[in-house]
């Protein structure tokens, strides 16, 4: 057989995942503002613009929704004091009642000064950073795999339905997968480094030091190096230092690398300690000011149980399921779906990490290391978090349908990878493809089949006579309903927003025709299916309401709004002033 036709072959599979690697940074592209801001990502908006210390919770009176639109924007700013003010601002904002270090919103604060503050705009940072994620996944694969394993580890991190999600997220977690991947690649250059400058300097016997390939047991090859000593300490210091400014967690990533030091240059520990150190020690102006700050206002007991022993263990395995589902399988999908599916899904996801770890672990001398690597990145934080959590009594690693965990997700696909690539054989070639196009089928099918388009329906009944004085009604005062509302309907004199739980939402509106008589001329009443800082509202309640409205104004449409997930339900009743009472 001609040597050329296997290098073809070659050739052809590299073009396939890199078309595939292509068409999800383009779904990437395209689907910056398909969808509207969900609940967390308007505040992340409002503590990017720095004006959270100006937010107020609606009172049982109606206020100018437009006065809450221009927290949603950049303060007017006269010069530099009162830019530094706006800076000064956004860290009182973060520290007094944000859970998560200001990396990203630092970072996005300036992206909001650089492009504005649409979909497109905001998300377009996220975007941008988990391409650069997808390519350093292909630098990380590379030194374990190779040059094909790591366009395999790339193509199987862009398709990743979970990923994509996130990428597209105005949130902290889609950063946390791009310096999860640069640390840990940096520490594997600085080991390869070292190593290949211990043997070209001869400092020690041959056989009293193995050579990084020989420690690695062919996990790896020496490859020329690209870069010097210098980058490589910087980026890896770097990363993990932006990682816990940008995400407290990240600290169980920090135990992992600390145990790949262990098991590939336990001899120079002391070395990757002291960098490991700088990059904590760069965080420290912040945890002393505003970590301090942050736990006073942290609601850890959310997280706790008082469920029996048996009750609570099994909880914690659904925990570790439902993680490995969502990351692997169903990606956002499991905003829409019964908690159930994401255990099967994570049954099924753990079988096929069972079975290339077995795989990789019969090929023994030549896969252990890379085994023990892939399963130290993708499982260990897990267990590590797993333990914390059951030392505490909490539930934390499932947090936000696995969103705390985000961290173990490049380690996970690395294993898939590895099984792929090592030990697959000739199925290699038909078992990455059919893999990979069903993951971007999930992803693809989840942004064309589940719009998120609420609130501009709700704005499209206003715009129908944008002069008319109209109330809106919501019975929840949770800022993310009341910030979205703000953002999409626009600002004018004539909408105003009367926002309170269910059981006080009648005798408020009441109160307010009694003291107003005849202000407004439209009524747009937004029932929630999930006011999240009350209960929902009864169909006593929403009688009461109804009752106190149809004194004065007729019903003229019924809509039920929703999106990717419960936060998006709601029931919207739009009312007109009746002809007999004008």
């Amino acid at each position: 057989m001609s040597p050329s036709f296997p290098t073809s072959l070659s050739l052809r599979f590299s073009s396939i995942l890199l078309i595939l690697i292509a068409i999800a940074v383009l779904l990437r592209v395209i689907n910056l503002g398909s969808r509207e801001f969900w609940y967390d990502e308007v505040l992340s908006l409002l503590l990017a613009t720095g004006q959270k210390v100006a937010y107020q919770t609606p009172k049982d009176a109606p206020v100018l929704l437009a006065d809450y639109t221009t927290l949603l924007q950049l303060p007017v700013e006269h010069g530099v004091h009162e830019v530094l003010e706006t800076g000064k601002n956004l860290l009182k904002g973060i520290a007094g009642g944000e859970p998560h270090p200001p990396l990203f919103f630092l970072t996005q604060h300036l992206w909001l000064r650089l492009f504005g503050n649409s979909e497109a705009a905001m998300r377009s940072l996220g975007a941008g950073l988990s391409v650069g994620a997808i390519a350093s996944a292909f630098g990380l694969g590379r030194i374990l795999l190779g040059q094909q394993g790591g366009l395999l580890f790339s193509a199987l991190l862009a398709v990743n339905p979970y990923y994509l999600f996130h990428s597209l997220n105005v949130r902290m977690y889609g950063p946390i997968v791009l310096w999860t991947i640069l640390s840990a690649w940096a520490l594997l250059e600085l080991i390869s480094l070292e190593r290949t400058v211990e043997q070209e300097r001869g400092t020690q016997n041959g056989q009293q030091e193995k050579s990084f390939r020989s420690k690695l047991s062919s996990v790896t090859k020496v490859t020329p190096l690209q870069s010097s000593a210098l980058l490589w300490n910087l980026l890896f210091i770097t990363s993990v230092a932006a990682g816990l400014m940008t995400f407290y967690l990240f600290a169980y990533w920090l135990l992992a690398l600390a145990a790949i030091v262990l098991v590939l240059d336990k001899s120079r520990w002391w070395q990757h300690g002291l960098r490991l150190g700088a990059g904590v020690m760069l965080t420290m102006p912040w945890v002393v000011w505003g970590t301090r700050q942050q736990l006073h206002n942290a609601d850890l007991e959310r997280f706790s149980t008082s469920a029996g022993s048996i009750e609570t263990g099994w909880r914690h395995i659904q925990d570790v399921l439902q993680i490995l589902g969502i990351h692997l399988i169903l990606g956002d999908w499991i905003t829409g779906l019964p908690p159930i599916c994401a255990t099967v899904a994570g049954g099924v996801a753990a079988l096929m990490r069972l079975v290339c770890a077995i795989a990789l672990w019969r090929q023994q001398t030549l896969t252990s290391n890379l085994l023990t690597v892939t399963l130290l990145m993708g499982i260990f934080p897990l267990l590590v978090g797993l333990t914390a959590d059951a030392i505490a009594g909490k539930f934390t690693i499932a947090f936000g349908w696995g969103r705390a965990t985000i961290f173990i997700l490049p380690g996970c696909l690395l294993l898939l990878a590895a099984g792929i690539e090592r030990a697959a054989g000739q199925w290699k070639r038909p078992i990455a493809i059919a893999l990979l196009m069903l993951l971007l089928s999930i992803g693809i099918a989840d942004f064309t089949a589940r719009p998120r388009w609420m609130f501009h329906q709700v704005a499209d009944l206003i715009e129908q006579d944008s002069t008319a004085p109209t109330l809106i009604l919501l019975d929840s005062q949770a800022w993310g309903h009341v910030m979205r509302l703000a953002y999409y309907i626009p600002p004018t004199s004539s909408v105003w927003l009367l926002a309170q739980p269910s059981a006080k939402l009648a005798p408020a509106l009441d109160k307010t025709f009694l003291s107003q008589p005849k202000p407004y001329q439209r009524i747009l009443w937004l029932d929630s299916a999930e006011p999240l800082w009350s209960t929902p509202s009864t169909l006593s309640q929403r009688q009461q309401v109804r009752e106190i409205i149809e004194r004065q104004f007729q019903l003229l449409k019924t809509l039920h709004l929703s999106g990717t997930m419960d936060l998006d339900r709601f029931s919207v009743k739009f009312y007109q002033r009746s002809a007999s009472d004008s």
